[in-house]
């Protein structure tokens, strides 16, 4: 869904000081999707604007916690109408991928680092991604379809947007590493919850100052490699 300019105390964000072990080695890279892995700040507003939509009332309705998760994707999809899946295929395959994501992801590998995706953006994309990078694990919202390959108007929440972390302790569980052997690169307010539990938080290109206040590393520059240096480092 669309990324607002939401107020940090809408998800309890404020600077952390916390000590951290910075021998600890890592072994999990998660990163969120819209914004750092693509060039694009929201798959789902990309597809809105591609329909010329506007979900400013549902965002503004969920913000305010007057519909869950759920039904806001709902009403999202409900958008766009009865279209082809391969129809939002069409319009996700323009989004540009990040600069510098290939060769990022091919020094991660060269570590033996595992990679993740956790967003609640749109599967179609991410799993354009997960062919062209290779990544360990992906979590993604999926757009439901009939038979004949239409949208059915629902859509399947495995990632909400308040929920990231949630997803990100049940990977960790299920790779059998600690929260502090992960390291969390995002962009938004979402990603913060992440950012408070993990290992290291890198706010690559943040669309707000309580993101950067909230992470390790701050890199600014539209360039994966940049966040290399950290993680490496830490192998």
């Amino acid at each position: 869904m669309e990324k607002t300019c939401l107020d940090p105390s809408f998800l309890n964000v404020k600077p952390v000081n916390r000590e951290r072990d910075l021998g600890q080695r890592l072994r999990l890279i998660v990163f969120d999707m819209d914004g750092v892995l693509v060039d694009v700040k929201s798959s789902w507003q990309f597809v809105h604007e591609a329909f010329c939509v506007d979900n400013g009332e549902n965002v503004k309705q969920f913000v305010v916690g007057r519909m869950t998760y759920e039904e806001f994707m709902r009403r999202d999809i409900a958008l766009w109408g009865r279209v082809h899946i391969d129809e939002i295929r069409r319009i996700l395959s323009r989004v540009q991928l990040m600069p510098g994501v290939a060769e990022a992801f091919v020094i991660l590998k060269e570590a033996c680092l595992k990679t993740a995706l956790i967003s609640a953006g749109v599967s179609v994309l991410a799993e354009r991604l997960d062919a062209a990078l290779e990544l360990d694990y992906v979590y993604a919202n999926r757009l439901l379809t009939d038979r004949q390959g239409l949208l059915t108007g629902e859509g399947e929440g495995t990632v909400g947007l308040l929920n990231k972390l949630d997803v990100l302790k049940k990977l960790a569980a299920l790779e059998n590493v600690s929260l502090q052997e992960c390291a969390v690169v995002g962009d938004s307010l979402y990603d913060v919850p992440m950012f408070r539990e993990a290992g290291l938080s890198i706010a690559f290109n943040a669309d707000d100052h309580s993101v950067e206040e909230a992470a390790d590393v701050v890199v600014k520059r539209k360039d994966l490699r940049e966040i290399l240096p950290y993680l490496t480092e830490r192998v």
